[in-house]
């Protein structure tokens, strides 16, 4: 299944997407240092049942010229804003890690355009921890994920640039997304893997009783990178969630 690409121009910048299926729309947004290409191992099945649309976030990826314009609280009003000039009125939600709390605010925002919401080891709890600590967790969490995952995640990284990472790091750090997660009104899956080094999973079991009605699926051995980990279990999980049936609180085994 071949991806097509597209350029359009949004707030005076040119911004890049792929798009791929067909049928309602579902938006897939990656985390930090990220790009599309982190759910490669999740594409081919989600469209089949969805019309996919997969975007880099600003100072990201294809959007890495805009390093010095990005703003984490400003994310979710920027995808609203690529939203309306494609003409996108419903959509289901899927934000790894950074791009989870992004999705979590645009939930907020536009809570009558978004269907479903999953959120796949997703900050959004206060962690605590300095930026060089952060650091050393992401490479912990990195080493001990699936190896198949490393020339990704080195190729996103040179792309973006340390200097665009730290600023990001910071953001995250700083962010206090008490009133987004308690504004939540979609029907939210979280996705944690019990071993992510990076986003301990005691704060998913926080987030998950902050997020009133959610569920959600821990995969065991999995770390931060869970939707690329275990591509086969998350698939089946977030098509069965979308579909409206009941995915209890359970964990996954590899």
């Amino acid at each position: 299944m071949k991806l097509a690409r597209h350029v359009m121009t949004l707030d005076g910048e040119q911004m890049h997407y792929s798009v791929v299926g067909q049928g309602e729309p579902l938006v897939l947004v990656h985390g930090l240092s990220g790009s599309w290409r982190w759910w490669l191992r999740n594409v081919p099945t989600l469209a089949q049942h969805y019309r996919v649309y997969l975007v880099d976030l600003p100072g990201f990826g294809s959007m890495r010229h805009l390093s010095k314009k990005f703003d984490l609280l400003r994310c979710a009003a920027w995808l609203d804003m690529w939203m309306k000039e494609l003409g996108l009125e419903e959509v289901r939600l899927v934000g790894h890690s950074m791009g989870g709390y992004i999705c979590m605010e645009l939930a907020t925002l536009r809570p009558e355009k978004v269907k479903h919401l999953v959120l796949v080891d997703s900050i959004g709890i206060p962690f605590g921890p300095m930026v060089n600590q952060l650091e050393a967790m992401a490479m912990r969490s990195i080493y001990r994920t699936t190896p198949a995952f490393w020339p990704y995640m080195a190729y996103d990284y040179l792309r973006a640039g340390r200097l665009m990472v730290r600023r990001a790091a910071e953001q995250i750090i700083a962010l206090d997304a008490a009133s987004v997660i308690s504004s939540v009104v979609a029907p939210t899956l979280l996705v944690w893997g019990d071993q992510d080094d990076l986003v301990p999973f005691s704060l998913g079991q926080q987030l998950h009783a902050n997020l009133a009605g959610s569920r959600l699926l821990i995969l065991e051995g999995s770390n931060h990178f869970s939707m690329f980990d275990q591509p086969q279990v998350f698939n089946s999980a977030i098509l069965a969630f979308f579909q409206g049936q009941e995915i209890g609180d359970l964990y996954a085994l590899t």
